[in-house]
Parts: structure tokens; C-alpha cells; sequence
């Protein structure tokens, strides 16, 4: 049984989609992605620098369409996946990878996603910030007594939390025993109740997109669980906007199930890496450019031959 997963806002570097831009067809691809969501991808995913491509409203769209990319490469491969999962604004791509929502109302959606969470952001300043090693309790217990808020269960140990920057800052002076504290370059508290002022922004954009039901499992960043339908996916990853990203439970749900491998789509590199720690021994193949799509087919193909 071998599971697409789609990563999230932070995966992006400069340049990562020029050799995408190679392949027949991907430009004009890109440019039609582009349109949907309101933004230059082509600009972006090729010449414009770190900063610039760190802003959420550029981040967001041009992962989704690099997910999307890796789909249209892998074709029919793609197709022989058992399900489908992706990690915050990657749930947007597996929805794509699921017959969810088709390619160009998945760009809209993120675009106004994208643009909603930056504003929110833009309301206070906070952060967000990687803690390794922490027990889980006293890490609560410490977030609770600074004014933090967990954002993302990532499994293997970490758990990423959010909130004002004094109070970032005060973590990582006096973190949870035996705990490392890693601040990320992020623009603000996503996935906590920072976000509250783009949940009914988003979902006006959601109601006015068009679904279908899943052709695949299609788990859920809420609790790990399977959406049962087009709809619930939608009311899912609005509410998901100002509540913690569980990636431990679908990692829980995809060992539950029977996965025997993993490919994560471009640009890949942060769920392969989770997955080592927290699904061992399974294997995992990353799409960072169109040289590894041969092996992420390959390994597709061997679990519908199993």
C-alpha cells in the first residue's frame, strides 16, 4: 500500500521549479495555475529570491502547483496510490491527487487561502517555532504558562508551536527539559487562533468552490481520519486554519493501514524526513525535481503489484 503526501508552507526554495519548466507543456501549465490563484508562479518559481518567495501569499500557490506538476508528471502512476494526504496547505494538493477539487479551483482556493492567512498574520506580530525532544505534558504545561499554542503534532518527537515573539523567545531561553527550541522563518501564527480573521474570509471562497467526492482515502490534518466527502473536506480545511495540523495522527492512520511506502510530491524533502522517524523502515521516495519521478513511479507500481 503506497500513500501520496503533499507538503506544507516552508518547503519552497529559490529556483525549485525551473527544471519543471523543461518538461512539454509545464510552462503553459504553470501560467494557467498562475492565473487561477493570481499570481506570477513562473516569476516566482524561478528567479525570485528567498524573501520574496517566503511571503505566504507567494508560498502557498507555488507549492500547490508544484504538487500539481508532479501529479501531471507521474500520470497514471499517480492513479495506483491507496490514498492521499497532505501536511496544511498540501491538504489542498492531495485534495487535487484525489479527484477532490480539479487543478484550477484548487489554485483559486489557495490563493485566496493564502492571501487571508497573510493578512491575519499582519494583525499581530508573532512567530512559530520547531521544539524537538519535548515531553509532551510539560511542553503544554510550558506553552500554557507563556501564552503559546501548539500548531503542528508532527510526529517523531516534534511539535511546532506558535504565538507572540517575546514569548517565542522566552521558550527557547528556558525550554522544557531536554527540549531544543528552533524558530522558523515564518510570518506568523498559523494554525492557532491568530488565524481566527481568515476563517469566515476563507470560508466564503470555500462555499463557492465546486467538489466531488473522494476516488481515494483522503485523510484528514484534523484528527487523521478518512473525509467522506467533497463537502466535509471543505469544512475541514477551513476550521483547519486557527486549529493545530495533525500530522502524527495521519501518519497513525497511514501505519494502521497497512502503508508499505510513501511518496511525497514536490517539493518534497520535510514529510520524507518525518516519515523516517516516525513510520521507520517504510519506505520513502522525495520528488525534489523531475530526476526522481522514475523512482516515485517505480515504487507506486510496486504496491499495486503487491
Amino acid at each position: 500500500m503506497i500513500v501520496i503526501v503533499a507538503p506544507g508552507q516552508g518547503s519552497q526554495k529559490p529556483g525549485f521549479l525551473t527544471p519543471w519548466l523543461e518538461r512539454p507543456g509545464a510552462e503553459a501549465r504553470l501560467a494557467a495555475l498562475g492565473e487561477a490563484a493570481g499570481i506570477d508562479l513562473i516569476e516566482h518559481g524561478t528567479v525570485s529570491d528567498a524573501d520574496t518567495i517566503r511571503d505566504t501569499r507567494v508560498a502557498q500557490p507555488l507549492i500547490v502547483a508544484a504538487g500539481i506538476l508532479a501529479l501531471d508528471a507521474l500520470g497514471d502512476s499517480a492513479r495506483l496510490a491507496a490514498g492521499v494526504a497532505g501536511h496544511s496547505v498540501g491538504e489542498i494538493t492531495a485534495a487535487v491527487a484525489a479527484g477532490v477539487l480539479e487543478a484550477e479551483d484548487a489554485m483559486a482556493l489557495v490563493g485566496e487561502r493564502s492571501r487571508a492567512m497573510a493578512d491575519a498574520a499582519a494583525v499581530t506580530p508573532t512567530g512559530m517555532a520547531a521544539v524537538i525532544g519535548a515531553d509532551e505534558s510539560a511542553l503544554e504545561a510550558r506553552l500554557s504558562e507563556l501564552g503559546l499554542q501548539p500548531a503542528n503534532y508532527n510526529g517523531g518527537g516534534q511539535i511546532v508551536v506558535a504565538g507572540p515573539l517575546d514569548a517565542l523567545a522566552a521558550l527557547g531561553e528556558a525550554p522544557p527539559e531536554r527540549a531544543r527550541v528552533i524558530p522558523l522563518q515564518t510570518a506568523g501564527a498559523f494554525h492557532t487562533s491568530y488565524m481566527q480573521p481568515a476563517v469566515e474570509r476563507f470560508r466564503a471562497k470555500a462555499a463557492a468552490t465546486p467538489t466531488a467526492d473522494p476516488t481515494t482515502t483522503l485523510w484528514t490534518n484534523r484528527d487523521g481520519s478518512p473525509v467522506s466527502s467533497g463537502a466535509d473536506f471543505l469544512d475541514l480545511i477551513v476550521g483547519q486554519l486557527s486549529s493545530p495540523v495533525r500530522w502524527d495522527l495521519c501518519m497513525a492512520a497511514f501505519q494502521e493501514a497497512g502503508v508499505t511506502g510513501i511518496v511525497e510530491l514536490a517539493p518534497a524533502g520535510a514529510l520524507v524526513g518525518l516519515a523516517k522517524r516516525g513510520l521507520r523502515g517504510v519506505p520513502a521516495v522525495g520528488i525534489g525535481s523531475p530526476e526522481d519521478l522514475d523512482a516515485a513511479a517505480a515504487l507506486l507500481q510496486s504496491g499495486a503489484a503487491a
